[in-house]
């Protein structure tokens, strides 16, 4: 099967695609306020330290992080990070995945951008 088949996408391909499809719809509502934010996707968390505020947990799993910019000369943009096996474990197919992916997202960026995440559009 070639690999342009969509059957010959791996688990991790798919996840990004959801996540682009996210952040992409966030960015055509929000482009301003998310300009420099960079967005990430990792298997599985490392060490967090005690779990600080800005990780989004379902029972004591990390699922994502806002690791939030220092502005400066040598500045480091906001960052969010997705971890793919623990969201995936938690929907049930494709579709669930998709919904928890978005809901994750939305949440990570009402909470950089500091509104409700009703609020946000995408």
């Amino acid at each position: 099967m070639p690999a342009t088949v969509p059957a010959a996408r791996t688990k991790a391909e798919i996840f990004d695609d959801l996540v682009l499809d996210t952040v992409e719809r966030l960015e055509r509502s929000h482009a301003s306020e998310l300009a420099g934010v960079e967005f990430a996707v990792e298997d599985v968390p490392g060490d967090l330290e005690g779990y600080e505020s800005d990780v989004l947990e379902d029972r004591q799993v990390p699922l994502a992080r806002l690791v939030p910019g220092r502005p400066g000369r040598q500045g480091v943009p906001p960052r969010i990070v997705l971890y793919r096996r623990p969201l995936e474990l938690r929907s049930g197919d494709r579709d669930g995945l998709a919904d928890l992916v978005h809901d994750v997202l939305v949440e990570q960026v009402a909470n950089l951008l500091g509104i409700d995440p009703d609020d946000l559009a995408g």
